[in-house]
């Protein structure tokens, strides 16, 4: 029963069955082939726009370097505290964009909201001795699993641009917040006002595969270069290509995102009728979060349940998270379920 992460479980077989295709014969290097050609023109069809596609092998990669292409080396990033980037990507972002700072601020339910944000902007207005306000960068789904909605993206990105400055996404579960909102992935991207989006694909069934999405090919810059420098530049881009190409073939990647998400609500509504389990933030998507009598989370480990805790126990009370994938097993789900009711 392994509900640590949807890293934990493997590759989708159709997207393995197409890296073994994709080694068949010779193609040009560096992504100057016919599958990372097809991959652009798909998600071009899919978010209803012309866009800029760059596949990468890693969700830090994305975000790292989509924010340095936005953000100058002298320049803040307005995100959430808990936020990935801030927390579980090593300093990578301030790395890449060499120096720009991270600014974590607040918010209920893991969001951002532009009153946050303007009530942290006069600490950033005193010329050259402080950052410049640059890029605003959300996560879809949040850290604490939680969705933002259309509305709640535009308000942020004309708040943003209002600023000057430019929204970025971090999309690692952006199909489960998708499935969820039921919307067209324009309206939950630039059709809001996102400049940017680190399009998430291992999380939901890929090997290694990402891709970062520029709205407006000119925020793009010189990101083919930063990608280069860094070493996400694959010599054989198709095999990242090949994956991402599976993953939107025939809607592979919403499949898997509802699959996931309905997992997660069958786990949720199990864990309401147990006694002493709070669910503490809105299923939107993956990933549900409970407070849990510590007797019962030992009790459940010792059966093989595997979760994170995502804060130290208090009180005789531990909260945890408790992700599904595409591919966890149904038997896995009522089976703690079963153990948590008792």
């Amino acid at each position: 029963m392994n509900f640590a992460s949807d890293n934990a479980y493997g590759a989708h077989p159709d997207i393995l069955a197409a890296l073994t295709e994709a080694a068949a014969g010779a193609v040009p290097s560096y992504g100057d082939d016919e599958i990372t050609a097809r991959v652009t023109k798909r998600l071009a069809q899919i978010f209803d726009h012309e866009i800029a596609v760059y596949p990468v092998v890693t969700g830090t990669a994305a975000n790292s370097l989509a924010l340095a292409t936005l953000c100058p080396p002298h320049g803040a990033v307005f995100c959430h505290a808990e936020s990935h980037i801030a927390t579980d990507e090593c300093a990578a972002p301030e790395f890449f964009s060499h120096g720009a700072k991270l600014v974590g601020l607040e918010g209920a339910r893991g969001k951002l909201t532009p009153d946050l944000i303007q009530a942290a902007l006069p600490g950033f207005w005193r010329g050259v001795h402080s950052p410049k306000p640059s890029v605003v960068s959300i996560t879809q789904l949040t850290e604490l699993g939680t969705a933002y909605t259309p509305d709640e993206a535009k308000a942020l990105a004309d708040f943003a641009h209002s600023w000057n400055m430019t929204l970025h996404m971090d999309g690692a579960r952006f199909a489960n917040a998708l499935v969820h909102l039921g919307c067209a992935p324009a309206d939950l991207t630039w059709r809001a006002g996102v400049d940017a989006l680190s399009f998430g694909a291992t999380k939901n069934g890929a090997l290694c595969a990402e891709a970062v999405i520029f709205f407006d090919k000119a925020k793009a810059a010189d990101f083919e270069y930063r990608r280069k420098k860094s070493g996400h530049l694959l010599s054989k881009m198709r095999f990242v290509s090949a994956q991402l190409d599976a993953y939107l073939a025939g809607d592979l990647w919403l499949k898997n995102a509802r699959r996931a998400n309905a997992l997660a609500q069958q786990l949720a509504g199990a864990l309401r009728t147990a006694k002493g389990v709070t669910i503490t933030h809105p299923v939107d998507g993956n990933q549900v979060f409970a407070e849990l009598p510590v007797e019962l989370s030992d009790r459940l480990r010792a059966a093989g349940a595997h979760y994170y805790d995502w804060a130290p126990a208090k009180d005789g009370r531990v909260l945890v998270r408790l992700v599904t994938s595409f591919i966890t097993p149904e038997d896995d789900v009522a089976a703690f379920a079963k153990l948590a009711r008792g």
